[in-house]
């Protein structure tokens, strides 16, 4: 049998440009009919040891890394680290959400939406640099997973992080084809094509599809030139920002910020649930550790800096926008460029769909990075095809990964428009940050081998005390917005859970560079904030959410279970040869 992607040391080097079945299926379970039956048969029984089963720090830095033959470069610093957050995030969420969501939900307190929006991804934001730090390798948020909660609630955020990837850049490429429209002066949908499908899906888009392409070879080519790219699109961004919050706030009117509360509380986080869109970039930056050369000093630097920046820069450019116009006012397609139109600069509209064009390609190229990333340590697990996971020898980049998640993204982009795409966005991120937040408990309270059972079930029951009761809020704010009597149960019981973790258990790890404060209060706060806002979605967003999990689990147990099952059992063979090979000495 092939060695499953791993080449052997007296093996002369395999050409990268290949493509067989040993690429895709080495596994022993997919060698033939027979294989394949047989493994089915066993289903069960390797779903129960893949639950359970964990991996390790070293596993995932060190030994799946031989997985791409060759290394990715380590070539940026924290600089490049904070130009990349800010490159990912400026882009169609506060460019074309804002408007939207300032109108029909929020009204001037859409400032209110991005700052609980903000606060929310500041806490996974830090339980994501403890990870980072500690663990830089491609996968970022899978690979911690894969570490704290096990191979198949990997599986799970797998598959919603490919989701979210694929998901978001082609949101962003339908936007850019909308603000280029308004920068050619354009009827809205003129540079789309119209069908008869049924509404959402009936504008067909192939200026997405060319500026998906055009990042991802950009992407493809160098990391470090990427970033040099990252830099220039970004600081002319920046520039066209403060001009449209500088030029707002000084030609608005306080008396367009009244009412302030036109929709109540419940609009402000429904609003919230849906611009979280906006700060969904920030997990690319830890997909970047294998290119870092000071992980767990860049990474932290890179998190925390960018995304308190990129805080303050939503929450501006929302207040400038709602102080031009009164929230009924606002144009929800071209929200910015409208209101500049209405305080008498017409020809600012022009400025903004520049700064905007520009946002969005500096979000479809650092995409295009982290989300190839993402795949190619997801495929070193085997969960998807190995094939994916190859790293070009050249240019150091995983070029069939990023094939992958391009031509995915393509695909939806050409036919769904973005409202669809938003709110299923959002929902999938929420959980996955979630889960990094549960992730972050597990690994301070719990390591194999010097936590006792009793201890580890406490932890169990306080964490499914800190979950059930933040689903507890959510579902009465979503049924109950103006009571109050469900929250003198549901808050005190996450209260008792965080509580009973701080008091009951000890912690079993400490952070070896850099550590998240107030653990356990930040990451069960994080749970709970990450919880409220997915339950202010709409029903559609948690069906097409159901939908999209349901035939992730479909693969999962006819392909992805078999690969990673056969994977491990392949690493733990070779442990076993290595340890007779060093016994028997030279």
């Amino acid at each position: 049998m092939a060695s499953m992607g791993v080449s052997d040391a007296h093996e002369p080097p395999r050409s990268y440009w290949r493509c067989s079945k040993q690429d895709f299926l080495p596994e022993e379970s997919f060698q033939s009919w027979s294989n394949y039956v047989s493994a089915l048969s066993q289903t069960w029984f390797r779903f129960k040891q893949r639950l359970v089963s964990r991996s390790d720090d070293v596993n995932e830095t060190e030994k799946l890394r031989k997985e791409s033959e060759n290394d990715m470069k380590r070539c940026l610093n924290w600089w490049d680290l904070i130009w990349f957050g800010l490159g990912s995030h400026v882009g169609a969420g506060i460019f074309v959400l804002t408007g939207k969501e300032a109108r029909e939900h929020a009204g001037a307190a859409i400032v209110l939406s991005y700052a609980a929006s903000g606060f929310s991804a500041m806490l996974s934001v830090l339980c994501y640099t403890e990870f980072a730090a500690e663990i830089p390798v491609a996968g970022g948020s899978f690979a911690y997973l894969r570490i704290e909660l096990g191979d198949f609630a990997a599986f799970i955020t797998a598959a919603n992080i490919l989701l979210e990837g694929i998901v978001g850049s082609a949101a962003v490429a339908r936007a850019w084809t909308s603000y280029f429209t308004t920068l050619l002066d354009l009827p809205p949908n003129s540079l789309r094509i119209k069908t008869d499908l049924s509404e959402g899906y009936n504008l067909l888009d192939p200026i997405a599809v060319a500026a998906l392409a055009i990042t991802a070879t950009i992407a493809m080519l160098s990391t470090k030139k990427s970033s040099y790219l990252n830099w220039i699109a970004s600081a002319v961004n920046v520039a066209a920002i403060l001009f449209i919050i500088i030029g707002g706030i000084s030609h608005g009117k306080t008396s367009n910020l009244t009412p302030f509360l036109p929709y109540g509380a419940k609009g402000i986080f429904q609003s919230a649930a849906v611009v979280y869109f906006g700060y969904t970039g920030f997990d690319h930056i830890a997909t970047l550790g294998e290119e870092t050369k000071n992980p767990p000093r860049d990474i932290p630097i890179g998190l925390i800096g960018s995304m308190s920046l990129i805080t303050v820069i939503y929450c501006s450019m929302a207040f400038s926008l709602t102080m031009m116009q009164k929230y009924m006012y606002i144009d929800p397609n071209a929200a910015f460029s409208v209101a500049f139109q209405s305080v008498g600069m017409k020809w600012a509209k022009y400025v903004v769909a520049f700064g905007a064009l520009k946002g969005m390609t500096t979000v479809l190229l650092v995409g295009a990075l982290a989300q190839a990333r993402y795949a190619t340590h997801i495929a070193r697990a085997h969960m998807i095809p190995p094939w994916f996971a190859l790293v070009h020898p050249k240019t150091g980049t995983p070029i069939y990964a990023t094939l992958l998640v391009t031509i995915s993204s393509c695909l939806i982009a050409f036919f769904s428009g973005l409202a669809v795409l938003s709110s299923l966005l959002s929902i999938s991120t929420l959980f996955i940050f979630m889960m990094m937040a549960v992730a972050l408990l597990v690994r301070r309270y719990y390591v194999r081998g010097k936590t006792e059972r009793w201890d580890l079930s406490k932890l169990v029951l306080f964490i499914l005390l800190i979950i059930g009761s933040s689903m507890g809020t959510s579902a009465y704010w979503g049924l109950r917005p103006n009571g109050w009597i469900g929250y003198t149960i549901t808050v005190p019981l996450w209260f008792l859970g965080t509580l009973g973790i701080s008091v009951f258990l000890t912690k079993k790890k400490k952070p070896k560079f850099w550590g998240v404060p107030l653990v356990p209060w930040l990451p069960s706060l994080s749970i709970a904030t990450n919880i409220f806002l997915m339950g202010s979605l709409g029903s559609a967003a948690f069906y097409r959410f159901g939908i999209c999990t349901g035939v992730m689990l479909i693969y999962y147990v006819f392909l992805g279970l078999h690969a990673t099952y056969d994977m491990a059992h392949r690493q733990e063979k070779l442990q076993v040869i290595t340890t007779k090979e060093n016994a028997a000495g030279p």
